[in-house]
């Protein structure tokens, strides 16, 4: 699911038009819930647009993973787009191995 910043700035960059978004049913057309057709390049302003969408919401506290299941990109492909843009990712989350103190 695309949330709809993305989906507007997709509009807007005339990705519709250009087969670049299609919906859950595999057509080209832009439906209320479109994804980033899986494998289509993203370049230029539309690569931006997306970039400073991705961006955002990650410095909002979304995951990678939840970030490239939104677009329907992959993992690696939203992480390009993070890093191009000079993101400081998070580490990883979880418990670490630290020292026991003496009890």
């Amino acid at each position: 699911m695309v949330v709809p910043d993305t989906v507007e700035a997709l509009r807007w960059m005339g990705a519709a038009s250009r087969g670049l978004v299609e919906d859950d049913s595999g057509g080209r057309h832009v439906s209320d819930n479109p994804v980033i057709k899986k494998g289509a390049r993203i370049t230029g302003g539309e690569r931006t647009t997306l970039a400073d969408d991705l961006k955002a919401k990650y410095a909002q506290g979304a995951s990678i993973r939840a970030l490239a299941a939104e677009t329907g990109r992959s993992y690696g492909f939203v992480h390009r787009i993070l890093t191009e843009s000079d993101v400081s990712l998070r580490s990883r989350g979880g418990a670490t191995r630290g020292s026991r103190k003496a009890s």
